[in-house]
């Protein structure tokens, strides 16, 4: 009996709708991002941009130098192996 009561009444206890505080209707102006959040979403793309072009030039210049790297070590142990002499197994 004072289930059906409360859930009565919890069901016809209208829902409030959303007002500001000066007490008109909320738009979504009034809750919205708006210039703040497209600057600050603006600023996020072109800092993460910015970022993975960096990333990939220095990535880039890692292998170039590992190359590099491989061909002169590769070179040297050529050159150090004196071609007179033979090699033994």
């Amino acid at each position: 009996m004072l289930n059906s009561s409360l859930l009565t009444l919890i069901l016809a206890t209208p829902s409030p709708s959303p007002t500001a505080s000066d007490g008109s209707a909320m738009t979504y102006e009034s809750y919205g991002p708006g210039a703040l959040g497209f600057v600050a979403t603006a600023f996020m793309v072109t800092l993460t941009i910015l970022l993975m072009r960096n990333m990939s030039r220095k990535l880039r210049r890692v292998r170039y130098a590992e190359q590099v790297r491989e061909e002169f070590e590769g070179a040297a142990a050529s050159s150090s192996e004196d071609p007179a002499r033979p090699t033994t197994l």
